[in-house]
Protein backbone atom coordinates (compact mmCIF):
# COMPACT_ATOMS: atom_id res chain seq x y z
CA UNK A 1 0.00 0.00 0.00
CA UNK A 2 1.50 3.29 -1.14
CA UNK A 3 0.75 6.86 -0.13
CA UNK A 4 -0.43 7.70 -3.68
CA UNK A 5 -3.19 5.09 -3.40
CA UNK A 6 -4.82 6.73 -0.37
CA UNK A 7 -3.85 10.42 -0.45
CA UNK A 8 -6.20 13.22 -1.34
CA UNK A 9 -4.92 14.33 -4.75
CA UNK A 10 -4.53 17.96 -5.83
CA UNK A 11 -5.22 19.52 -2.43
CA UNK A 12 -6.42 23.06 -2.04
CA UNK A 13 -3.47 25.28 -1.21
CA UNK A 14 -2.90 28.79 0.05
CA UNK A 15 -0.07 31.27 -0.50
CA UNK A 16 1.97 32.70 2.38
CA UNK A 17 0.60 36.14 1.46
CA UNK A 18 -3.01 35.06 2.06
CA UNK A 19 -4.57 36.53 5.18
CA UNK A 20 -5.62 34.46 8.16
CA UNK A 21 -9.33 35.23 7.52
CA UNK A 22 -8.93 34.09 3.88
CA UNK A 23 -7.33 30.80 4.97
CA UNK A 24 -10.00 30.29 7.62
CA UNK A 25 -12.72 30.80 5.01
CA UNK A 26 -11.09 28.31 2.61
CA UNK A 27 -10.85 25.72 5.38
CA UNK A 28 -14.40 26.26 6.54
CA UNK A 29 -15.84 26.14 3.01
CA UNK A 30 -13.89 23.00 2.07
CA UNK A 31 -14.16 21.24 5.42
CA UNK A 32 -10.35 21.05 5.73
CA UNK A 33 -8.23 21.05 8.86
CA UNK A 34 -4.96 21.85 7.13
CA UNK A 35 -3.72 23.59 4.01
CA UNK A 36 -0.34 23.27 2.33
CA UNK A 37 1.27 26.67 1.83
CA UNK A 38 2.79 26.99 -1.64
CA UNK A 39 5.00 29.69 -3.10
CA UNK A 40 6.29 29.58 -6.68
CA UNK A 41 5.22 25.93 -6.98
CA UNK A 42 7.12 24.83 -3.86
CA UNK A 43 5.68 23.74 -0.51
CA UNK A 44 7.01 26.27 2.02
CA UNK A 45 4.71 25.49 4.93
CA UNK A 46 1.48 24.09 6.24
CA UNK A 47 -1.24 25.87 8.20
CA UNK A 48 -3.76 24.08 10.37
CA UNK A 49 -7.06 25.03 11.93
CA UNK A 50 -5.23 25.01 15.26
CA UNK A 51 -2.70 27.56 13.95
CA UNK A 52 -5.58 29.80 12.93
CA UNK A 53 -7.30 29.49 16.31
CA UNK A 54 -4.08 30.25 18.16
CA UNK A 55 -3.57 33.36 16.01
CA UNK A 56 -6.88 34.77 17.17
CA UNK A 57 -6.79 37.06 20.20
CA UNK A 58 -8.14 35.87 23.53
CA UNK A 59 -11.48 37.04 24.86
CA UNK A 60 -9.59 38.91 27.61
CA UNK A 61 -8.14 41.46 25.19
CA UNK A 62 -8.79 45.15 25.78
CA UNK A 63 -8.98 45.92 22.05
CA UNK A 64 -12.27 46.84 20.45
CA UNK A 65 -13.90 44.54 17.90
CA UNK A 66 -12.92 46.94 15.12
CA UNK A 67 -9.29 46.99 16.21
CA UNK A 68 -9.27 43.19 16.43
CA UNK A 69 -10.78 42.76 12.99
CA UNK A 70 -8.28 45.21 11.52
CA UNK A 71 -5.29 43.46 13.08
CA UNK A 72 -6.48 39.98 12.11
CA UNK A 73 -7.15 41.10 8.55
CA UNK A 74 -3.47 42.10 8.26
CA UNK A 75 -2.06 38.85 9.67
CA UNK A 76 -0.80 36.53 6.92
CA UNK A 77 -0.56 32.77 6.69
CA UNK A 78 3.21 33.12 6.26
CA UNK A 79 3.45 34.59 9.74
CA UNK A 80 1.70 31.69 11.50
CA UNK A 81 2.39 28.63 9.33
CA UNK A 82 4.71 25.78 10.19
CA UNK A 83 7.69 26.36 7.93
CA UNK A 84 9.36 23.57 5.95
CA UNK A 85 6.87 20.87 6.94
CA UNK A 86 7.67 17.20 6.81
CA UNK A 87 6.70 15.91 3.38
CA UNK A 88 6.51 12.44 1.88
CA UNK A 89 6.94 11.02 -1.60
CA UNK A 90 3.88 9.57 -3.29
CA UNK A 91 5.73 6.24 -3.65
CA UNK A 92 6.41 5.89 0.09
CA UNK A 93 4.70 2.94 1.77
CA UNK A 94 1.63 4.07 3.69
CA UNK A 95 2.93 2.50 6.89
CA UNK A 96 6.06 4.72 6.73
CA UNK A 97 3.91 7.84 6.34
CA UNK A 98 1.77 6.75 9.30
CA UNK A 99 4.91 6.25 11.38
CA UNK A 100 6.14 9.77 10.51
CA UNK A 101 2.79 11.28 11.51
CA UNK A 102 2.87 9.40 14.79
CA UNK A 103 6.52 10.26 15.59
CA UNK A 104 6.09 13.95 14.79
CA UNK A 105 2.56 14.22 16.22
CA UNK A 106 1.05 15.68 13.05
CA UNK A 107 -2.28 14.90 11.44
CA UNK A 108 -1.28 15.26 7.82
CA UNK A 109 1.64 15.47 5.42
CA UNK A 110 1.99 17.12 2.01
CA UNK A 111 2.73 14.53 -0.68
CA UNK A 112 5.32 15.30 -3.36
CA UNK A 113 6.18 13.76 -6.71
CA UNK A 114 9.53 14.94 -8.07
CA UNK A 115 9.37 17.96 -5.75
CA UNK A 116 5.88 19.03 -6.83
CA UNK A 117 2.84 18.90 -4.55
CA UNK A 118 0.47 16.20 -5.74
CA UNK A 119 -1.58 15.43 -2.64
CA UNK A 120 -1.97 15.34 1.09
CA UNK A 121 -2.13 12.27 3.32
CA UNK A 122 -3.89 12.47 6.67
CA UNK A 123 -4.57 10.25 9.64
CA UNK A 124 -8.11 9.85 8.28
CA UNK A 125 -6.69 8.48 5.02
CA UNK A 126 -4.55 5.99 6.95
CA UNK A 127 -7.57 4.83 8.95
CA UNK A 128 -9.57 4.47 5.74
CA UNK A 129 -6.78 2.32 4.25
CA UNK A 130 -6.68 0.19 7.38
CA UNK A 131 -10.43 -0.40 7.29
CA UNK A 132 -10.33 -1.16 3.57
CA UNK A 133 -7.53 -3.69 4.12
CA UNK A 134 -9.46 -5.29 6.99
CA UNK A 135 -12.56 -5.60 4.79
CA UNK A 136 -10.48 -7.19 2.02
CA UNK A 137 -9.01 -9.70 4.48
CA UNK A 138 -12.48 -10.58 5.79
CA UNK A 139 -13.85 -11.10 2.30
CA UNK A 140 -10.79 -13.21 1.44
CA UNK A 141 -11.31 -15.34 4.55
CA UNK A 142 -14.97 -15.91 3.66
CA UNK A 143 -14.20 -17.02 0.10
CA UNK A 144 -11.30 -19.28 1.17
CA UNK A 145 -12.62 -21.35 4.11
Amino acid sequence: MLVKDFMTPNPTVVSPEATVPEAAQIMKKGGFRRLPVVKEGRVVGIVTDRDLKEAMPSDATSLSIWELNYLISKLTVGEIMTRDPITVADTLPLQAAAKLMLEHKVGGLPVLHEGRLVGIITVTDVLRAFLQREAELLVGAETNP
